[in-house]
């Protein structure tokens, strides 16, 4: 197969992999999915590396996937360990309690106003139970002579 073709793909898989990851990390708020997609990306640069390398024949980034792979393990650790931290204290995931994990006597600064979720039973219609005939108004009906 030609090497550049070869080459192209695997740096087409990296950049998508990346580019995956990068759409994933902005646009969730949820700390582990967040996670996941900054991995995502180290993986997609891992790729491109080795792709690199290959193409060029020598092991420079073999090497330095090798030295992403130990830094996305202690990367894991520490992430793990504070995700444990904040679900212990608040119950919930959401990247906006980091503001309540500060040293005593500091003020809390806030970008933006966390929303408060939407009520789950608000503006979704109701269905009638089984077995029961639900009411109709005389006007809805009254145009439609065979009902």
């Amino acid at each position: 197969m030609n090497e550049v073709a070869l080459l192209q793909n695997y740096l087409i898989v990296g950049g998508l992999l990346f580019a995956i990851g990068l759409l994933g990390f902005l646009s969730r708020r949820n700390m582990i999915v967040m996670f996941i997609a900054l991995e995502m990306m180290m993986q997609g640069v891992a790729v491109s590396l080795v792709a690199w390398s290959r193409f060029h024949n020598n092991f420079d980034g073999q090497m330095l996937v090798i030295m992403i792979i130990a830094v996305a393990a202690c990367e894991a650790a520490i992430a793990l360990s504070l995700i444990l931290i904040l679900v212990r204290r608040s119950s919930n995931l959401d990247i906006a309690f980091w503001q309540t994990l500060r040293e005593e006597g500091q003020e809390p600064t806030l970008d933006v106003e966390v929303p408060e979720p939407p009520d789950p039973h608000g503006d979704w219609p109701h269905l009638t139970p089984a077995g029961v005939d639900p009411e109709l108004q005389p006007e809805q009906t009254g145009y439609r002579s065979r009902v």
